[in-house]
């Protein structure tokens, strides 16, 4: 005797919810365990979380006996869990343009720009470069795209950002707010950061537009959003967040906030581009001065819940990375990758600041901290793979060169930091620098150095 269908998708419907429920049980677990493990050899958490997704992967579970990784995360899983890490990208990203702070580009002059254009201009070309090598390596069956272009310009996009939010923390952690060297580097990481994702965008359009019409018409969508959100949504939330109103108050601002983080990521998203961008434009336009005057707490709470589903995100981007298929071709790119990243990073910074009158230690440490990746790297190659410019390889090979920038950045800083020098730079508002802390450990998250690091 059959079961009627709907008792069978009953059944089915339910597997899958403790399928799900199991999945993030063991998610959550396993980046509490690493991150706590990362803190204790002074490491940001982000490392350990990443740590935690690649070894939930076939890299490391993939080789124990049995198919643990088909076991802990089945094939009818992962669309779910993948909705749960975009989602979590999405809040984490409005989070990072609701801190980001335009004041640390005024008032550094020349040298700033320098070092800003320079330690951008040569990862680039480097970037570019490495995939016009590598092409003949390039697994094409796994690409959408035939050509060079797309991926040399996605390369070299990677390779010239700066996790803006993990440097703040790291500034901030090291007391280096106060220090001339910790202002110039704020600034540079926003100039790079602004440089670096407006080049995404243009890699995206080029990557999903079909001709030059469809190309011109999502630059055109794309000009009209970004208009819309400083003429039309920055004044209507103005007015609609200012205290006098009747509706004032946690319940409607948090409402207001993630509808239209939300409305912004699908349209940017509708457009052609990636939900990160909408996510990230409409928090950067979000009047934070009627925010803290009405109802401060709302942006934390929606960080704490980017923060709760970010390791989601580590967890997808793990299932991706397979450092056992890497081949005798796959570590050359992975040594290839990595000397790219750094080579880059450190002799664009450390050479313009050393020309613009930085002595040799201030250089090397400018060019140190410049070349921290954190989340922000991964974003982007959560991206890129999305967009199929990118092969499992390059894919792997980029992810160990976010995870190996991010930890190197604390020894080496220790290294040629100077242990004196003449303080002129105001000191960092702290709650601009929260995006890439995790969970409090105590003392609230309005505590920067209280707080874990998640990128």
């Amino acid at each position: 005797m059959s079961l009627p269908l709907h008792t069978l998708a009953a059944g089915s419907a339910s597997s899958v919810t403790g399928s799900i429920l199991g999945a993030l049980a063991l998610i959550v677990a396993a980046a509490y365990v690493f991150a706590r493990l990362a803190q204790r050899v002074r490491q940001p958490v982000v490392v350990g979380e990443i740590v935690a997704g690649i070894a939930l992967g076939p890299s490391v579970l993939g080789l124990l006996p049995g198919d643990l990784v088909g076991l802990f995360f089945p094939a009818e899983v992962k669309p779910y869990l993948q909705i749960l890490a975009q989602l979590g990208l999405v809040l984490f990203m409005f989070g990072v343009g609701y801190q980001f702070d335009g004041s640390h580009l005024r008032g550094h002059g020349r040298q700033v720009t320098t070092v800003s254009l320079s330690s951008v201009a040569l990862p680039f070309a480097l970037g570019a470069g490495l995939a016009w090598v590598c092409q003949p390596w390039f697994l094409r069956s796994q690409m959408k795209t035939d050509g060079l272009l797309v991926p040399a310009l996605f390369l070299g996009a990677a390779m010239s950002i700066t996790a803006f939010p993990v440097l703040a923390r790291i500034i901030s952690e090291r007391g280096l707010q106060k220090d001339r060297l910790g202002a110039m580097a704020i600034a540079c990481a926003a100039i790079q950061d602004f440089l670096a994702w407006t080049v995404l965008a243009v890699v995206v359009a080029l990557a999903n537009a079909t001709g030059p019409w469809p190309l011109a018409r999502m630059a055109l969508w794309s000009l009209a959003f970004v208009i819309g959100l400083m003429l039309i949504v920055r004044p209507g939330l103005v007015w609609l967040l200012a205290p006098e109103r009747r509706w004032a108050g946690s319940t409607a601002v948090h409402a207001v906030l993630v509808v239209g983080l939300l409305l912004c990521a699908w349209a940017t998203e509708a457009i052609g581009l990636h939900s990160v961008f909408g996510a990230f434009a409409f928090g950067a336009v979000v009047p934070r001065r009627r925010i803290d005057e009405t109802a401060p707490e709302v942006p934390e709470r929606i960080e704490q819940t980017s923060l709760f589903l970010l390791p989601v995100f580590f967890i997808v981007t793990g299932l991706s990375v397979d450092l056992a298929g890497l081949g005798w071709q796959g570590l050359v790119i992975l040594a290839a990758v990595i000397t790219v990243a750094c080579v880059g990073k450190f002799v664009g910074a450390a050479g313009a600041a050393r020309l613009t009158g930085a002595t040799g230690r201030e250089a090397m440490t400018l060019g140190v901290l410049l070349n921290a990746r954190g989340l922000t790297e991964l974003v982007i190659l959560n991206v890129g793979l999305a967009l199929g410019v990118l092969d499992s390889r390059m894919f792997t090979a980029m992810v160990v060169m976010a995870v190996v920038t991010t930890i190197m950045t604390g020894p080496l800083l220790e290294r040629f930091h100077p242990k004196s020098g003449r303080t002129v730079a105001p000191p960092l508002p702290a709650s601009r620098t929260r995006a890439d802390a995790g969970p409090s450990t105590g003392q609230g998250s309005r505590d920067l150095v209280s707080q874990d690091e998640a990128s």
